[in-house]
């Protein structure tokens, strides 16, 4: 009988640490989401974010260790937003509901910054653009090139990947770029693609590219505003070195005869 009643008061302790780590969970997760709602995410470590991320897959579970092992993992926040989804489940006890939900999270941001520029003027947001570029292209293991068209009055009006992999002249096609300019029926082009290595510094191969380009769009009498290329928190502009203008007069010049 004794015995009996030991063991009911050893269930009865574990039962209540069992609900008083729900309740110190619950209380955590509750001052993290409040932490949010009245700064946003100011002030808030990388671990946390992810943390945060992890409780909309499964709310009723801590998942502070989890995030900082993600951020052990892959380094930073960015990291562990671009990381595929089979690589965050191999952190035990991310489901493959909670990568799911990270990876949506990171797309939906991508899709609300293309929208923000779209129907905007390509001068007066020029953050707004580079911004989105950034996050689009800075963290991608691979060559992207992108292709922002624009109407008679400099207004995005789509955005299009067009090439992957490794660029060079031959695996840019000019005819393919232009026909696409037809179909949105473009006044003038904007270029991008990134450097995996983060270094922004154009190849001489990009020069040859934008250069072929920059013809081909004289040609057909569309205007080439610039080609950025997305670096590591840095990026590299044919028109803010003018050479975007160095190619259009060699274009004219070659008309010239």
């Amino acid at each position: 009988m004794l015995g009996r009643k030991k063991l009911m008061q050893q269930k009865a302790r574990e039962a209540y640490r069992a609900a008083d780590s729900r309740a110190s969970h619950e209380g955590h997760r509750a001052r993290i989401r409040e932490k949010f709602n009245k700064s946003g995410l100011e002030g808030f470590l990388d671990y946390e974010i992810v943390e945060l991320l992890l409780t909309l897959g499964v709310p009723r579970i801590d998942r502070k260790q989890q995030a900082k092992e993600a951020i052990d993992k892959f380094k930073t926040l960015r990291g562990v937003l671009e990381a595929p989804p089979e690589e965050l489940r191999k952190i035990r006890g991310i489901t493959p509901y909670s990568a799911f939900v990270i990876k949506f999270v990171h797309e939906l941001a991508r899709k609300f910054l293309k929208e923000q520029i779209l129907g905007k003027s390509y001068c007066k947001s020029s953050q707004e653009v580079f911004k989105y570029l950034y996050h689009s292209m800075r963290d991608l293991n691979k060559e992207v090139f992108q292709v922002m068209f624009l109407n008679t009055q400099n207004q995005i009006i789509g955005v299009e990947k067009l090439f992957e992999g490794t660029l060079s002249a031959s695996a840019v096609f000019p005819r393919e770029i232009m026909a696409q300019a037809i179909k949105h029926n473009a006044a003038s082009l904007v270029f991008a693609h990134n450097h995996p290595s983060g270094n922004p510094e154009p190849s001489d191969n990009d020069k040859e590219i934008t250069r072929e380009l920059v013809f081909a769009s004289n040609t057909m009498q569309i205007k080439v505003l610039d080609h950025i290329v997305i670096g590591d928190n840095r990026y590299f502009s044919f028109a803010d070195e003018k050479l975007i203008e160095k190619y259009e007069l060699a274009f004219l010049k070659l008309q010239k005869g």
